[in-house]
């Protein structure tokens, strides 16, 4: 039985990306090549009697003031726990390494390695179209960050093709 795990939240580089286009419900066309670097934010998930969220690292004071429910990391778990039928029982240590609201993918790469970091404390699987549909709802990006090497990524962020590395 998985007590804790460990995931890395690695920063996301575009090597381009043109908006090409907005849709009828307020979403931007996208078409994009990211990669992922090797520095990030790193999370820990401990099994635990309730959910909680505890922010650390050069960066963490600025996530202190946002609500936990509008945290994407909280968005994030509690998406795969609703899907799972699980309670998010879960205490997450966010090692925020990283600036907010910098443009690296951050956020969105924190709540997709939430995500991974869930399914594996829990030794459970959802299948990669429906975790990515999940991933879709929280932002454009966490889709492309549950998948951190070289990708193209189009639509709204829910077309994803590997790219050569």
């Amino acid at each position: 039985m998985i007590a804790s795990v460990t995931v890395e939240a690695p920063a996301k580089l575009n090597l381009y990306l043109h908006v090409k286009g907005r849709r009828d419900d307020g979403y931007h066309v996208l078409d994009s090549l990211v990669c992922f670097l090797n520095v990030g934010d790193r999370l820990t998930l401990e099994k635990a009697e309730a959910y909680s969220l505890h922010t650390t690292g050069p960066f963490g004071a600025a996530l202190a003031e946002t609500p936990a429910r509008q945290n994407l990391v909280t968005r994030a778990i509690y998406a795969v726990a609703g899907r799972l039928g699980v309670a998010p029982h879960v205490a997450v240590t966010l090692q925020k390494n990283l600036p907010v609201a910098s443009g690296i993918g951050g956020g969105s790469s924190d709540a997709a390695a939430a995500m991974r970091g869930f399914l594996q404390l829990w030794e459970k699987h959802i299948p990669q179209a429906e975790l990515n549909k999940i991933a879709t709802t929280l932002g454009a990006d966490v889709p492309a960050c549950l998948h951190p090497r070289p990708l193209y990524f189009g639509g709204i962020g829910d077309e994803i093709a590997e790219a050569p590395a």
